[in-house]
């Protein structure tokens, strides 16, 4: 049986980055989650059925981020327990958290890639995940010295 995996990612860098990741994507039952920009609208058509959107939220807005946080801990556990991922690869970001907890918490797989825009300091998520993640992957080495338990596989770029 074909594994089934969820990318995800905030909008932006984080997404380009794993979008990057494309080549494994025919290898898998895959899906994709993001949060809704018009940007990445054409997702929908390119991935049919197997792409779903979380709200956009940014903590420069201090106000209404911690409700689209919350909010979007329900849309994950919706489409968490919909489609059953058996492992779930993140480039971060604050989008990524709630599915990656309920993750563990179901037994699954967690794959975290620690952007490559840090070469010196861990990320907010990064510092959350890194006890979680079954595989936790540095873009520079130099992480390495932050992260002594990940990776270093080189760029995705």
């Amino acid at each position: 049986m074909e594994k089934k995996v969820l990318f995800i990612s905030s909008t932006g860098g984080h997404f380009n980055e794993l979008m990057r990741l494309n080549p494994l994507f025919p290898k898998y039952n895959t899906y994709i989650a993001t949060e809704k920009q018009k940007n990445n609208e054409y997702l929908k058509e390119e991935f049919k059925g197997k792409v779903f959107y979380l709200l956009y939220g940014t903590k420069d807005h201090p106000i209404s981020y911690p409700f689209k946080l919350f909010i979007n801990c329900f849309i994950s556990l919706f489409y968490f327990l919909k489609i059953r991922p058996d492992v779930i690869v993140t480039t971060g970001t604050h989008t990524a958290g709630p599915i990656c907890c309920l993750a563990k918490i179901f037994g699954k797989k967690v794959v975290y890639i620690e952007t490559i825009a840090n070469i010196n300091s861990k990320t907010i998520t990064g510092r959350l995940l890194y006890h979680i993640a079954d595989l936790f992957l540095v873009q520079w080495e130099s992480m390495l010295k932050l992260y002594p338990k990940a990776i270093y596989k080189g760029w995705i770029y």
